[in-house]
């Protein structure tokens, strides 16, 4: 007789490879899109909106459009006329700026990214001296833009289109994140006075609509300023929209900070770190980390909201396009206009969104 087969605690199965239907793009698809009946009703839903949908934008846009042409009766009836484009291309980018002066803004664009690139991408050559650009890019852009000592001054009033909501946008990201920082902290302080200081600025600003304060610093605030003090209108415009989302940023961090355990706290504290030190080595690092998505959402409706400058008279990319449309030239044309206008903002918004969603998946401990 033959001895029965067994197999004994030393041997090992070999390797398998993962059921195609739980990896790759099978995989992803089961998971995420016909996880579920109510799920694949949904799917087969969105679909055909899709399939209905599409394939008309697109022979509208692109395959029935129209590039050339004087005016808006120089395209046919059926495809968009995107003729304006080679004609307004500029007042759209540019606003009012002198058309022989917008290599000073082009320059001012592309020095932003060297700016930037040490404090949101690892492994940049020349990190440490990238950062000393970084202190100093804005007084080079500010100098770029308006001007002096050898360039052509420039006024602010000329500066329009989609740079002047890149000049709002940024100016207000990068200066209400340090400032919503101060504020939480701030609102969290032993000290009466700032913390109902920041407490006070926190719940006014948060409780008034952000045109409300573009009116104020338009209209009220020079009442109150002496004959011969004169604030720029595109200052007052940041200075508004960085007060608003530095208290919206301010909510966001202090709920990163309330989820640190009192764990990290008090092991600071054995460490014999001072409050600044534990907060700057161990407490916001981590309080900021689970505040990214928080961050980015504030960064992203910032950014929209550089379009309400046109309440107040100044022409950003949205008053550009405002304006183009009621241009007996080109009557009837707000949808494309207003379709180029979204893909600028889709562009700028998406990418902060991917970054957001790159860095978070950097950050992440638990899958290590």
């Amino acid at each position: 007789m033959h001895e029965p087969f067994h197999r004994t605690h030393e041997e090992m199965l070999p390797e398998r490879p993962a059921p195609l239907a739980s990896v790759g793009l099978v995989g992803w698809l089961r998971a995420s899109l016909f996880s579920s009946l109510s799920n694949t009703i949904l799917t087969l839903v969105a679909l055909y909106i899709l399939w209905l949908a599409v394939p008309t934008f697109l022979d509208w846009a692109f395959f029935s459009g129209q590039l050339a042409g004087e005016d808006r009766f120089s395209c046919g009836n059926h495809g968009a006329c995107w003729a304006w484009i080679d004609q307004r291309i500029g007042q759209f980018l540019y606003g009012f700026y002198p058309s022989d002066e917008t290599w000073r803004i082009n320059i001012a664009f592309l020095l932003l990214f060297p700016a930037l690139a040490p404090w949101l991408m690892d492994n940049v050559p020349g990190k440490a001296h990238l950062r000393w650009f970084s202190v100093i890019y804005p007084f080079i852009a500010v100098y770029l833009l308006v001007g002096g000592f050898g360039l052509e001054e420039v006024t602010t009033d000329k500066l329009g289109g989609f740079s002047l909501n890149l000049v709002v946008g940024l100016a207000g990201i990068v200066l209400s994140l340090p400032i919503g920082i101060l504020l939480a902290l701030g609102r969290q302080s032993r000290l009466p006075l700032i913390r109902w200081f920041s407490i006070i600025f926190i719940e006014v600003v948060r409780g008034v609509p952000l045109i409300t304060l573009l009116f104020v610093s338009n209209i009220i605030l020079p009442i109150f300023l002496p004959a011969d003090v004169a604030l720029d209108s595109v200052i007052r415009v940041i200075v508004m929209v960085t007060a608003f989302a530095s208290a919206y940023m301010a909510e966001v961090i202090r709920g990163g900070l309330q989820a640190i355990p009192n764990g990290q706290y008090e092991a600071a504290q054995a460490m014999g770190l001072n409050y600044w030190k534990s907060m700057r080595l161990i407490i916001l690092p981590q309080a900021l980390k689970i505040s990214i998505p928080g961050i980015v959402n504030t960064f992203i409706g910032l950014f929209k909201d550089t379009t309400l400058v046109i309440v107040i008279g100044l022409f950003d990319i949205l008053g550009i396009a405002n304006a183009m449309v009621s241009n007996a030239d080109w009557l009837g044309l707000s949808s494309e206009t207003y379709v180029f206008v979204s893909f600028f903002f889709f562009v700028v918004c998406f990418a902060m969104s991917r970054y957001s969603m790159r860095l978070e998946s950097k950050l992440d401990t638990d899958k290590r």
